[in-house]
Formats: C-alpha cells, structure tokens, sequence
C-alpha cells in the first residue's frame, strides 16, 4: 500500500515508484503530477516531422543552414536528404 503524500502529491504510487527508480522528489512530484492531470499526456511523444523526401528542397537546405552542413548550396535534393541524415 502507499503511503500518503499530501495534497501536493496527485498520484502517490507512481511517486513512490519513481522515488524508488531514483528520480529525485521534485522529479517525482512533476511527473507523478503531470500523469494524475487529464489535460497533460507526459507519456505520448511528440509532434512528427514527414520524412525527408517529402520536404522541398528549400526546406532541406534551410535545415541544412540550421546544421551548418558544409557544401550545402551545391547539393541536390538527394545529396542534401544524405547530409542531413548523417547528421
């Protein structure tokens, strides 16, 4: 059985078991909370991004600019998709 944690705790077993993992109380505690509220889904990932061949060129190479890919401005779309991915 676990233990009461107060109010400030919303879902006492996932804390304890966090605890237990090792995660620090104010870990536990964000996280303990976080699974307990409806409006927040901490389990589920994020947004995703379509694959490579589906972005324009010009999307690649802005990518490319932000990862500062070397010779980016003479490659192709394939070669840029190559680059990024190696990334």
């Amino acid at each position: 059985m676990t233990k009461d944690h107060g109010p400030s705790i919303k879902d006492d077993e996932t804390y304890e078991a966090l605890l237990d993992e090792g995660a620090s109380k104010q870990k536990a505690a964000r996280i303990a909370n976080a699974q307990a509220n409806d409006d927040m889904s901490p389990g589920e990932k994020g947004g995703r991004q379509p694959p490579y061949e589906e972005w324009t060129r010009d999307d690649l190479y802005t990518r490319a600019q932000e990862l500062d890919v070397a010779g980016r401005s003479d490659m192709t779309k394939a070669e840029l998709i190559d680059a990024l991915r190696a990334r």
